[in-house]
């Protein structure tokens, strides 16, 4: 192998797109996921989802619920169940600022995107959050319309 091409393709980029419409991210995080099995080589063929997907603290450990990865095409008879709940992995200075933070009425975790770091290991981006409200959501819609229609102008 060349030293100038990396070990993994880091190409893998699966978002959340409902939870920038949803959401008001205040703060982001980057967690690491621990996986069993074929669920890494489901992930790096983009056999994810994290749109209904949700996270949670429970006795000061950060799990996610609800992520979706596939089973792993080449798999022979075990395989894993895509649905389950999973761990993060974050620094205990982290989690205790979450944990304030989620403390507060109105904040919740909220997972944003998956990816492939460099050095070819799963990562989680996850922001706390506060949900908008419906005018809120129309303002950033509004917002979304007015930058498309500057890009256009300017090409």
């Amino acid at each position: 192998m060349a030293k100038n091409q990396p070990r993994f393709s880091n190409n893998i980029h699966i978002k959340n797109r409902k939870a920038s419409y949803e959401y008001e991210f205040l703060d982001k995080y980057e967690a690491g996921i621990v996986l069993k099995g074929t669920e890494i080589k489901a992930i790096r063929e983009g056999k994810a989802s994290v749109q209904e997907a949700y996270c949670y603290l429970k006795k000061g450990e950060l799990f996610i619920k609800g992520m979706n990865i596939s089973p792993y095409s080449n798999s022979s008879f075990q395989s894993h169940d895509m649905t389950r709940e999973r761990k993060l992995l974050l620094k205990r200075k982290e989690l205790e600022k979450i944990q304030s933070k989620t403390e507060e009425k109105g904040l919740t975790i909220v997972p944003t995107r998956l990816y492939i770091n460099k050095r070819g290991y799963a990562k989680l981006e996850i922001a706390v959050s506060r949900g908008k409200k419906l005018h809120d959501k129309r303002d950033s819609i509004k917002k979304k319309d007015q930058d498309r229609e500057l890009k256009r102008m300017r090409i």
